[in-house]
């Protein structure tokens, strides 16, 4: 089973998920505010969408599903992963929820695929950052939503034969 994975409090994260599935073949679309996560079990390939919310902090659905989410077996997994910041507003904590998921399933061994050059963006840190580059695709509705179908275009060639 594949499937992208996403909670969304403004809608934005929900447009990039469907937008994402648009571009992927044999992909389920699971908002987790309503199925959960316990469909990541079945999965072997997977996207997870997060929005960093506050100073830095996981969209509400994802902080109510990170213990559960502790608990998966991501060794036998490949997973994509995507976020959405705002790096003028909240340029010190720049798409951290997104290195917060990262964390989180990579410690748990997930294969992580799909990681996009910094370049283009103007903040000062990311949790999302790791090795010089963002751990998954980065989009900016707020600021830089003119490039958001071409970095979604770009990325999900980049993903489509690894997942």
């Amino acid at each position: 089973m594949k499937a992208i994975f996403y909670a969304t409090s403004t809608g934005n994260t929900e447009e990039v998920a469907n937008k994402i599935l648009e571009r992927l073949d044999d992909f389920e679309l699971i908002d987790i505010s309503r199925d959960g996560i316990d469909k990541m079990k079945e999965c072997d390939s997977m996207i997870i969408g997060v929005s960093t919310w506050g100073e830095g902090d996981l969209q509400d659905d994802w902080e109510d599903c990170l213990g559960d989410l502790q608990a998966i077996d991501f060794s036998n997994k490949t997973v994509a992963l995507f976020g959405l910041g705002d790096q003028d507003g909240y340029p010190d904590e720049f798409s951290n929820a997104l290195g917060i998921i990262y964390e989180e399933v990579s410690s748990q061994g997930a294969n992580i695929v799909g990681q996009t050059s910094t370049e283009g963006y103007d903040y000062d840190e990311s949790k999302a950052e790791v090795n010089g580059e963002f751990v998954g695709l980065v989009i900016d509705e707020d600021n830089q939503s003119i490039l958001t179908d071409e970095r979604i275009n770009n990325w999900c060639i980049s993903i489509k034969e690894k997942l």
